[in-house]
């Protein structure tokens, strides 16, 4: 990997642009092999040096991860002409490195949505055959029972499909509404609204608060990039070998 100035490496990420990259390292927040380095200038390779920001170390990315927390409202699209989208949530330095959702969450479902320029990855985490786990926390109009998780796991038959066995678990239950965690491995339009009305319930919230190994840790309308740790976690979860190409 070849020899990069310090702005650049930090720009990188999406995070911050150049200059204001330049500003943080001429701050004394960057070090090199733990050494600290206030020229913007200065060259290093993430591959060969510890490159680190306020001791966290940082790496080369040519590709984006991201996550984001999804508000209610806003679409899950590229683009809308009346509506707003998620990519308007995010700095336009990011839309540039071509990041694009993982898979997709309704206007008025909120929560952990994963955002990347990493194609490969994308697919392999929304593929069935990957066990790549959604988990989802839905409250409902009436009263959940047992029933309702044994038909969950046992997989619900819908119009167009029938859906893979799922975990239901009831954290609150009465005639007039419950709460219950979701967790299932596909993720096609509007399924777990559509698993809840094919047993006669009515889903009034819905959040996703896990995506595999990540779990939301983020305000709603707030993202933030992924760590080192996480995207390889990712990774694990596609059953992909390498390491992503994050350094």
């Amino acid at each position: 990997m070849a020899l990069l100035r310090l702005d650049k490496i930090l720009s990188l990420s999406g995070e911050r642009t150049r200059s204001e990259a330049g500003k943080l390292i001429r701050a004394g927040l960057v070090s090199v092999d733990g050494v600290c380095v206030s020229d913007p200038s200065y060259k290093a390779d993430t591959a060969q040096n510890a490159v680190t920001f306020q001791g966290q170390r940082i790496s080369e990315l040519p590709f984006q991860y991201v996550m984001l927390n999804k508000p209610a409202g806003v679409l899950t699209a590229a683009r809308d002409r009346r509506a707003p989208t998620v990519m308007g949530l995010l700095p336009g330095r990011m839309l540039t490195r071509g990041v694009m959702p993982v898979g997709r969450l309704d206007k008025d479902t909120t929560g952990l949505l994963l955002l990347t320029s990493d194609g490969t990855l994308a697919h392999r985490l929304l593929s069935p055959k990957n066990h790549v786990w959604k988990e989802y926390r839905a409250t409902v109009d009436g009263l959940l029972s047992p029933a309702h998780m044994a038909a969950f796991a046992q997989g619900i038959p819908l119009s167009d499909f029938t859906a893979m066995p799922a975990e239901l678990d009831i954290v609150s239950a009465s005639a007039e509404e419950s709460l219950a965690v979701v967790r299932l491995r596909e993720g096609k339009n509007r399924q777990v609204r559509r698993m809840f009305i094919a047993l006669g319930l009515n889903v009034t919230a819905l959040h996703r608060q896990a995506f595999g190994p990540l779990r939301l840790d983020i305000p709603p309308g707030e993202y933030r990039t992924l760590s080192s740790l996480e995207i390889e976690a990712l990774y694990a979860a596609a059953r992909m070998d390498g390491d992503g190409g994050h350094g």
